[in-house]
């Protein structure tokens, strides 16, 4: 695959700031300023990765592919992608499909566009590139996905061209059957409305039989703030078909809703799902649902909007011995201004219909001022691959809107000598005016080798259009968690707070002028990974990508 030394500048013009680890420049400036400032002319050499024997043979079969963020229109509004695509083992792309939902974009119609072509190289770390084209209401588009695999059935995505950008994953696509579909699911969508500026989130859970209907099943959905859900929210006459390429769900419920969406499964205890219907913008996940709340230590992530419609995103651990929360810690970054909660409490209730609610006080979630607080999440737990189990949770306090996952920690420490395949995606706050800011995305894709006290790799950039290859990362990154299984990196692009789940997979929290959440994997080029990351941490609950918004 070819890569470049050097910043590209792709899509639309802006002439906006750009705010970036406490620098403000202007954008034209920006491109020499970053390389200068932020390491881009560093002559270390990266070490090899251990798993350095990735190929273009290492995709080969049919692939589930998503990715949620913004287009690049003047003002930039929620663009959401998913599809799958078969990859030949040889470089080709050689069919599939693929649903395109945005404001601007509108839904594809059909809502499910055949992928008519492509290509895609793999590099001996695991970084790479697919690119297919489609057909929207606008003509036929080249998508490019640049990509981290950690096997060669899993991978972490970010989109990487002029149409967008935005972060998700590519899996392995199992042959599956309808009558393997029955069983019990939890579910979370979040996005925005039709608008593309409202933020909004659901999470549920649902009971198929073998024809795909849904037996029984309830959801809490949280609207820009406004809480609403069980158990008033009965879903009914709702069904999840294989029928169909793509399959199709209809989730109604007793209040009168009813939406569509095309389903994309990965396997029979992972689906993947998009709304086609433009009611709403969403996306999102279902898993097999858990029987109870995971008792131990949970660490987390949520992402979201505080009350005054700022973005914030946290990230911690909790202990739950008994359905008490006996104590927590939570780093959060709100609205820039990163902090942290010492003294996390709570309780978490009995599991009802799939349905739990966890009870947080001294937790910081955006009152003014970044005051400890008391709040709630709706919480519904799953089970992922490799046996992992965790909670998907939503807000429902009517006090902002965050979501995201919380997951049971089997492990606490970090190997190093390792290579690890990263993603991350947040939001740069950029001002723009008096008392004004304008949101710009960064959506980052990185592969790095871990040694006892620091990190080196190699780092793809997405920001606002702006792409940058193959850049060489360093930084700071002791291999020694603390006892909770939480440690720090800082490197010239990003810091972040990490937290262990297990021996391969870790969640993270950016601690910079940017705001975001993401994730890093053990990779295991010769196999599966040990375990799946579990409910998505990119976007849990979408930032509001209003163009502009009044500052706090």
């Amino acid at each position: 695959m070819a890569r470049f030394d050097e910043m590209t500048l792709v899509g639309r013009n802006t002439s906006a700031d750009f705010a970036r680890k406490g620098f403000v420049l202007p954008l034209t400036l920006f491109g020499l300023t970053f390389l200068v400032a932020c390491g881009g002319s560093s002559s270390s050499t990266p070490a090899t990765p251990p798993s350095s024997d990735f190929a273009t043979s290492s995709l080969n079969g049919t692939y589930v592919f998503s990715s949620t963020g913004l287009d690049f229109s003047t003002d930039p509004l929620f663009l959401t992608m998913m599809g799958s695509l078969t990859a030949n083992g040889s470089g080709g792309v050689t069919g599939g499909t693929v649903d395109l939902i945005g404001v601007n974009v509108g839904v594809s119609s059909p809502a499910a566009q055949p992928i008519t072509g492509g290509s895609y190289s793999v590099d001996a770390d695991g970084r790479g590139q697919i690119k297919f084209d489609t057909t929207t209401r606008a003509g036929v588009v080249t998508i490019t996905l640049d990509f981290v695999l950690t096997s060669s059935s899993h991978g972490l995505v970010t989109e990487y061209d002029s149409n967008g950008t935005g972060s998700g994953t590519i899996d392995l696509q199992s042959a599956i059957t309808q009558s393997q579909l029955a069983g019990s699911y939890a579910f979370g969508v979040s996005g925005t409305g039709a608008n593309g500026t409202s933020p909004t989130a659901t999470v549920g859970a649902f009971t198929l039989d073998s024809t795909g209907a849904v037996s029984t099943g309830q959801e809490d959905v949280n609207n820009a703030g406004g809480y609403s859900g069980a158990p008033s929210q009965i879903l009914t006459k709702s069904a999840v078909t294989l029928a169909t390429t793509p399959a199709t769900a209809t989730i109604a419920s007793s209040a009168g809703t009813s939406y569509t969406f095309d389903v994309y499964p990965i396997d029979s205890g992972h689906l993947k799902f998009i709304e086609n219907d433009s009611q709403l913008l969403v996306s999102g996940d279902a898993y097999t649902q858990g029987s109870s709340i995971p008792t131990g230590q949970l660490v987390f992530t949520l992402a979201g909007e505080d009350a005054s419609g700022l973005p914030l995103d946290s990230g911690g651990w909790l202990t739950n011995s008994s359905a008490a929360i006996t104590a927590g810690l939570e780093d959060f970054n709100d609205g820039g201004s990163v902090s942290q909660a010492n003294s996390v409490s709570g309780s978490i209730s009995a599991v009802s219909g799939g349905r739990s609610v966890l009870s947080l006080s001294g937790f910081v979630n955006g009152a003014a001022n970044d005051i400890p607080g008391n709040y709630r999440f709706a919480a519904y737990p799953f089970t992922f691959g490799g046996g992992g189990t965790g909670i998907q949770l939503l807000e429902i306090d009517d006090l902002g809107i965050t979501s995201g996952g919380a997951y049971a920690q089997t492990s606490t420490t970090l190997a190093a000598s390792q290579g690890y395949g990263l993603n991350l995606s947040g939001l740069n706050l950029n001002e723009v005016g008096v008392n004004e800011i304008a949101n710009i995305e960064e959506d980052d894709i990185a592969e790095f080798t871990t040694t006892t006290s620091g990190l080196s790799g190699f780092v793809d950039l997405h920001v606002d259009g702006m792409l940058t290859f193959d850049k060489t990362l360093t930084g700071s990154f002791p291999a020694s968690a603390d006892r909770n299984g939480r440690g720090t990196a800082t490197t010239p692009y990003f810091n972040f707070d990490y937290y262990v789940v297990n021996s391969s997979t870790f969640l993270l929290l950016v601690t910079d002028t940017q705001i975001g959440t993401g994730i890093f994997e053990l990779q295991n080029a010769a196999g599966s990974p040990q375990t799946e990351s579990g409910a998505s941490t990119f976007h849990p609950a979408f930032h509001a990508h209003a163009a502009r918004q009044q500052k706090k």
